[in-house]
């Protein structure tokens, strides 16, 4: 994997991690009925992981060649 590959894992995985609190954030402040709301909240958690995952992923080393 380049180099730039890696950077745009990264990002991508911190546009996730905004994303998924946001819209977390979005949630409980417009939706006032439980059961809406906690869907939005497990999907912004599910965003959240995802991105999580993505910059976790893009942080690995990279794995070495054996003869």
């Amino acid at each position: 994997m380049s180099a730039g590959a890696r950077f745009e894992m990264k990002i991508a995985g911190l546009l996730l991690l905004l994303t998924g609190w946001l819209l977390v954030l979005a949630a409980v402040v417009l939706l006032a009925a439980p059961a809406p709301r906690c869907g939005f909240v497990l999907a912004g958690a599910g965003v959240e992981m995802l991105g999580l995952f993505l910059m976790a992923r893009a942080h690995t080393p990279l794995g070495t060649e054996r003869d």
